[in-house]
């Protein structure tokens, strides 16, 4: 359980500096583009000293899974730099809950009444984050702007649990090392053209905090990964739900984003939901 603690606390590290970043200047993409290039090299040499080969048994697979974690990394940290860190963060976390519906219609697994509930609870916190009292405003009052990146924070989630499907299914036939190494071989061409068009030179400060996104990632990935291996799954992830916590600390002390009722009570719900579709 201490390593799923430390897991927790360096995601909403990653996310924080995510963020940071973005203050700075720096577009999203190139973001994206140095904390794959970071992955893959940590990837590549892992894989190189347990000397496994990068070809594995069903490629296109995982070249799919590569696609969809892409998506799903590009949507979240948009999100994230356009959001509040603990909304942002949050929102993502609906990704379990949408895994057990993925997988139901991909793989055949059973899709029970709580996983249901689940859902209806977490979309529910979404809205409620979006700030519903903008549904019922005045006639000719201002559309929420928050609302496309809620959206992409949604398809962030949906890319992420599209993401964790096919990792089960290739975890039948290729080993872990080779599913983390195709994740940055894809997203490092995609996200390629798009850093360098809107590239912008980073100063000290700037890869610095490129550099701490790859890091506090491989770090938080290597905690999870002991983490699993030593605690029961369900009980080990519910502990993952303290990187809610941590980024909205984080929120309040460095950008004073402080959640409003709605947002808290969104929070509520969607943390529920995932209690209430986690299995017994």
């Amino acid at each position: 359980m201490g390593y799923m603690i430390q897991a927790a606390f360096w995601f909403a590290v990653m996310a924080l500096l995510v963020k940071l970043a973005g203050k700075t200047g720096l577009p999203t993409m190139q973001i994206v583009l140095v904390r794959a290039c970071v992955t893959l090299t940590l990837s590549s040499f892992t894989l190189w000293h347990a000397r496994i080969p990068p070809f594995g048994n069903n490629t296109r697979l995982l070249l799919l899974r590569g696609l969809f974690g892409s998506g799903g990394l590009m949507c979240f940290y948009a999100a994230i730099n356009h959001l509040p860190l603990a909304e942002a963060t949050v929102i993502h976390q609906i990704s379990p809950v949408l895994t057990a519906v993925v997988a139901a219609i991909w793989i055949g697994e059973k899709l029970e009444t709580r996983v249901m509930l689940g859902m209806a609870l977490a979309f529910t916190g979404v809205v409620m984050i979006a700030q519903p009292g903008s549904l019922f405003a005045e006639a000719g009052a201002e559309p929420d702007l928050a609302w496309p990146f809620i959206l992409i924070g949604v398809a962030g989630a949906v890319f992420a649990s599209l993401a964790y499907v096919a990792v089960r299914r290739l975890g039948r036939t290729e080993p872990p090392l080779l599913v983390v190494f195709y994740f940055p071989i894809v997203t490092v061409p995609i996200s390629l053209p798009f850093a360098i068009d809107a590239w912008v030179w980073p100063d000290l400060e700037g890869w610095l905090l490129l550099l701490g996104v790859g890091i506090s990632t491989q770090i938080a990935q290597i905690a999870l990964t002991k983490g699993l291996a030593r605690e029961a799954a369900g009980r080990a992830i519910s502990v993952g739900y303290l990187q809610v916590a941590f980024a909205t600390v984080f929120g309040a002390i460095l950008f004073q984003e402080v959640p409003g009722i709605w947002s808290w009570l969104g929070m509520a719900l969607i943390v529920g939901s995932l209690f209430a579709a986690r299995n017994r």
